[in-house]
């Protein structure tokens, strides 16, 4: 048996990328594109004619559709994007709340400093 030549390769090639893209539109779709294409049906039209008119409503509902998962998943890249950036902010402002306790240590030994002294004045003059 000789091998098939690369026309045959190309051919069979083209004829699995259709039929992959064939079955990649749902039953569903076909329905609805053939029930638009008989409601646009013309007098004397023939049932071949509804037909490629069908087809191309199923192709341009598949690149409605394929359109409209790339445009949901854009808005589901953004808004994970913005749920990062408020969390980062978050955190940043909790950062800087920390640091702003941590930068006066006096504060609270000044307090304990003076609650002493006041005890121990209270105790001598009482």
């Amino acid at each position: 048996m000789a091998a098939p030549s690369s026309k045959q390769a190309q051919s069979k090639a083209s004829v699995s990328k259709t039929s992959a893209a064939k079955q990649s539109i749902s039953n569903e779709t076909k329905a609805e594109a053939m029930k638009v294409a008989k409601a646009t049906q013309k007098p004397g039209q023939t049932k071949e004619q509804t037909k490629l008119i069908a087809q191309g409503i199923e192709k341009g509902i598949a690149e409605y559709k394929k359109l409209q998962k790339g445009k949901a998943r854009e808005r589901d890249k953004a808004r994970k994007q913005e749920v990062k950036a408020k969390a980062r902010e978050t955190s940043e402002q909790d950062h800087s709340n920390i640091e702003d306790r941590a930068s006066s240590p006096y504060l609270p030994w000044g307090l304990l400093t003076l609650s002493w002294i006041g005890f121990i004045t209270y105790l001598v003059l009482s």
